[in-house]
């Protein structure tokens, strides 16, 4: 009778998963390099105020750069075209939040002239946009609420 032999050669019972792991580290790692990047908007150094937490409904975004550059959401316009690009928003001009970004460089004047063609245009709800700025909890007389006696 013959004898059966017994292949030495068997299903694999493990997987290599280096290769795998590999890859999954790379991608983590170019999606942890380019995420700042990925978050839109036009470049504006806010200045810091104290304000009250508000629920944001979305609206048009006009943003003013410290050059006096004016961006309507994130794209370059000229002043004059500002009510051009508000048009489509014409119809729910009395609930859509209009909100202002400025640059803390931006001279009061140019800003105080955008916020006029805004409210000419019929706009009722504008908005400013600011940095929350950091409270100092170790020291209450901080705060600008605050009066010392």
């Amino acid at each position: 009778m013959a004898r059966r032999r017994r292949s030495s050669y068997g299903a694999m019972a493990n997987i290599n998963i280096t290769s795998l792991v590999d890859v999954t580290l790379t991608l983590l790692i170019i999606f942890m390099l380019t995420a700042p990047y990925i978050q839109g908007g036009v470049e504006v150094n806010l200045p810091e105020a104290d304000t009250r937490n508000t629920v944001v409904k979305e609206g048009p975004v006009i943003s003013i750069t410290n050059n006096r550059k004016v961006f309507f959401q994130e794209q370059a316009i000229e002043f004059a075209d500002l009510k051009m690009m508000l048009s489509p928003f014409e119809d729910q001009k009395d609930e859509v939040p209009v909100y202002l970004r400025c640059d803390e460089e931006v001279p009061y004047g140019f800003v105080l002239k955008v916020m006029a063609a805004i409210e000419v245009e019929g706009f009722l709800n504008l908005s400013l946009v600011t940095d929350q700025a950091a409270k100092d909890v170790s020291n209450p007389d901080s705060h600008p609420d605050s009066q010392s006696q």
